[in-house]
């Protein structure tokens, strides 16, 4: 019998009581899913999609469906039609396991993909580095060593023979570790990690992506709640603008300071953008697809999975719209968690820094997958 999980409470769900689906074009979404799909056919048929998600089923579950959706669809209709004809939606209620206590919603907030000015050398207001990955930093996958661990790692350093915690973010920054490649503003070099990835605009006007390449293993802290906990912001200013906007009237030294109470820090490599109407790559491994895809806590849900999402969001109330999970991010904890890929660009900048929504989740599984969920969960 298919294993459930027990934070999540998944039931059978209905196409018409999708709100906007029967109006809705997911031809974004599926060509999407067919970047998952691709990795997908390079691995074991027998892999589950993600071990610690053992209800999204194994590769083999979503190959046949990947077949019937690797062509193109003229319309609107025929991409959903053809969605249909293999999934059954299946909607995701988190489960306290303590208190039993459900949520039909979960918090959903936004990223984006930052054009950050820089220079190869410092000078002017071009201050902060952007590094890339130390070599003493180690990352180990913690599932190589007991299957029960798989899709979880440690990151560290080894001193006298002992893994122990990487340095924190005022450590990297006074140790000067790392390769430095190019050099940002501060306010715009913090939110570029923020962020996880962002195109680099150098002084000759050529382009570059800054791709995420590890973090510190360090937790990550809100500046933005700490400005809330000091009295500095009120909540609804709490907004990457109502911060930018703190960080410029409270000058260098208050920057400095406030930034180092996040003791995360994030490395970077650099891309060529050869395409740049394609997103950064996300932990699933494949380009990010603008408004079409969006971050999970992989302890939860599997990577290339469809979701069907309902939420108010800023300039588009009462949203819905098919996204694939395709990235994770060490904010992004828990079983209704999410974080919506925005795009890039000022529209996409301002609607992320505004994102704050309640998101109902219903996820599309294949048929026989759905049904299996279906034939093991318990009578009410």
């Amino acid at each position: 019998m298919l294993e459930l999980p027990n934070d999540l409470l998944l039931i059978p769900a209905h196409w018409d009581a999708m709100a906007g689906w029967e109006n809705a074009d997911p031809r974004d979404a599926i060509t999407a899913f067919q970047r998952n799909c691709a990795i997908w056919a390079r691995r074991d048929a027998d892999q589950p999609l993600n071990p610690r998600a053992l209800w999204a089923g194994n590769v083999s579950d979503w190959l046949p469906v990947c077949e019937t959706l690797s062509g193109a669809f003229p319309t609107e209709a025929e991409a959903r039609a053809a969605l249909q004809a293999v999934f059954s939606p299946i909607r995701a209620i988190a489960v306290e396991t303590e208190s039993e206590a459900q949520a039909d919603t979960g918090l959903m907030t936004g990223y984006y993909e930052p054009f950050v000015e820089v220079s190869e050398t410092r000078q002017g207001s071009f201050t902060q580095p952007l590094r890339r990955r130390p070599e003493d930093l180690i990352t180990v996958d913690l599932g190589r060593f007991d299957e029960a661990l798989a899709g979880q790692r440690l990151v560290g350093q080894v001193e006298n023979g002992e893994l122990v915690h990487y340095r924190a973010r005022a450590e990297i920054e006074a140790d000067n570790a790392g390769e430095i490649f190019a050099w940002g503003e501060p306010i715009h070099v913090f939110f570029l990690q923020i962020q996880g990835s962002g195109r680099l605009v150098y002084p000759d006007g050529h382009q570059e992506r800054a791709a995420f390449a590890a973090h510190n293993g360090q937790p990550y802290r809100s500046i933005g709640r700490e400005l809330i906990e000091r009295g500095e912001l009120e909540r609804h200013a709490a907004s990457k603008q109502g911060i930018e906007a703190w960080l410029i009237e409270n000058g260098p030294e208050a920057t400095a300071e406030l930034f180092a109470v996040n003791p995360r820090y994030v490395f970077f490599r650099t891309q060529r953008l050869d395409d740049p109407e394609l997103g950064p790559s996300g932990s699933s491994g494949v380009a990010l697809t603008p408004m079409a895809s969006m971050a999970i806590d992989p302890a939860h849900h599997a990577h290339g999975v469809p979701v069907w999402i309902s939420a108010d969001f800023p300039e588009l109330e009462d949203w819905s719209g098919l996204v694939i999970a395709q990235d994770s991010g060490g904010a992004i904890t828990g079983p209704l968690r999410g974080d919506f890929f925005w795009g890039w660009g000022e529209t996409a900048e301002r609607r992320a820094g505004r994102t704050r929504a309640q998101a109902q989740w219903t996820v599309l599984l294949p048929q026989h997958l759905a049904q299996a969920i279906i034939d093991a969960t318990p009578p009410a």
